[in-house]
């Protein structure tokens, strides 16, 4: 098993932007995630809201990550995850360079291959199927990479790439040769069977599966002892960036505050 926990354990945030009416309170979460100490600031990118009313408020990734480049100074910044299907590769690389240089190098790119079929019926995207969609992102990540050696001004660093998912025949052959960190959903026992596959993935494409970190998102944790006891376990697999997703309008950044302390802590 490929464990990575030489790396620096970092805490992000991912601020859901649905049941937010005003864009007030998103700018003020932002303010606050940074002040409390996270190391990252992720968003979503979807058109309505995952949960709640489904016709509640939502606003636009990309619009708010170059908005919130401006407005840091610190943490990095990017959309866990960017759906593929939404925007044209190579435009994708424009729209990422330029965020990662109003933020001065702060940029995650991160990406999925895209699940939310009201987004693609009501904005006009072919939604195909879940194999379609994830050889679509395969062929756009060679695009993307392209694109950025292309573009004047070039990116101000190599742009990390999130991807996330795990599925094995095709997601983790992606995370293989593309990804810097491979974000996934999982249990511990479930997390070591797909961290095995990778390192397959990693062994035929030449690569060290040590070089890719490692991300899961904090969920399910209800008080900030279950928090940071999910995060050592986790931790002891080699995962070491972890994320609390946070929906709006208030944002309470309790359980963010307490991994953070762990962190600190260690």
């Amino acid at each position: 098993m490929t464990r990575s926990t030489e790396r620096p354990v970092r805490i992000a945030v991912q601020l859901q932007p649905q049941h937010t009416p005003d864009y007030a309170l998103l700018r003020d979460a932002v303010r606050r995630s940074e002040d409390a100490g996270v190391d990252v600031v992720f968003t979503w990118d979807h058109f309505f809201p995952l949960y709640g009313e489904p016709d509640g408020a939502h606003f636009e990734c990309w619009t708010l990550l170059a908005a919130w480049a401006e407005q840091t100074e610190r943490v990095e910044l990017g959309a866990l995850v960017t759906c593929n299907s939404y925007r044209n590769p190579e435009l994708l690389a424009d729209m990422a360079r330029t965020v990662d240089h109003i933020s001065d190098g702060r940029l995650i790119l991160g990406l999925g291959s895209g699940w939310f079929e009201r987004d693609y019926v009501e904005y006009g995207y072919e939604f195909g199927t879940k194999g379609s969609r994830l050889d679509e992102l395969g062929h756009s990540l060679d695009r993307i990479e392209q694109r950025f050696a292309k573009l004047n001004p070039a990116p101000t660093r190599d742009i990390p790439v999130l991807l996330g998912g795990g599925g094995e025949k095709k997601t983790l052959r992606h995370v293989a040769r593309h990804a810097d960190i491979w974000h996934s959903f999982v249990d511990v026992e479930t997390y070591r069977h797909k961290s095995e596959v990778l390192a397959r993935h990693c062994a035929d494409v030449g690569r060290n599966p040590a070089e890719i970190e490692r991300s899961t998102e904090i969920g399910g944790a209800s008080t900030p002892d279950e928090a940071r006891r999910m995060a050592d376990e986790l931790h002891a697999e080699g995962i070491t960036l972890f994320t609390v997703g946070l929906n709006g309008p208030d944002y309470p950044l309790d359980l963010v505050e307490s991994l953070v302390a762990w962190r600190d802590g260690r």
